[in-house]
């Protein structure tokens, strides 16, 4: 299992940011420019554990050593349902150098939107 997996169902968020390069790069289903470093993807993978209601991964894509991974995932955000993927680069030593986020249908990626810039929003505070 990859570990970002492991430490996203344990609903363990440090470990997940942990695992993340310093110079790791965010591509987001909802923004054009990509998110760039720990500090600010972690400020992210916060607020979208707050907003994803009952997550699950239903299905990892990959070979155990592989640099990379499809994490296909299942989620609520209020009544929207979604569908996603997570995938994730990692580099030699085993840290995640990029991430990128896919979702469907365009309903949960618009409430996902919605409650994504709520959630930043209540973080900037």
């Amino acid at each position: 299992m990859v570990p970002f997996r492991a430490a996203v169902e344990a609903g363990d968020v440090e470990a997940a940011v942990g695992l993340l390069a310093e110079d790791v790069v965010f591509r987001s289903p909802i923004v054009f420019k990509p998110y760039r470093g720990r500090a600010e993807v972690g400020v992210i993978l916060h607020a979208v554990s707050q907003v994803f209601e009952d997550f699950r991964y239903t299905r990892e894509i990959g070979a155990p050593d592989a640099y990379d991974h499809a994490l296909v995932f299942e989620a609520r955000v209020g009544e929207r349902q979604l569908e996603g993927c997570d995938f994730i680069h990692t580099g030699e030593h085993g840290q995640i150098e990029e991430l990128v986020v896919m979702v469907r249908p365009l309903s949960g990626a618009l409430a996902l939107a919605e409650a994504m810039q709520a959630q930043l929003a209540l973080s900037e505070q």
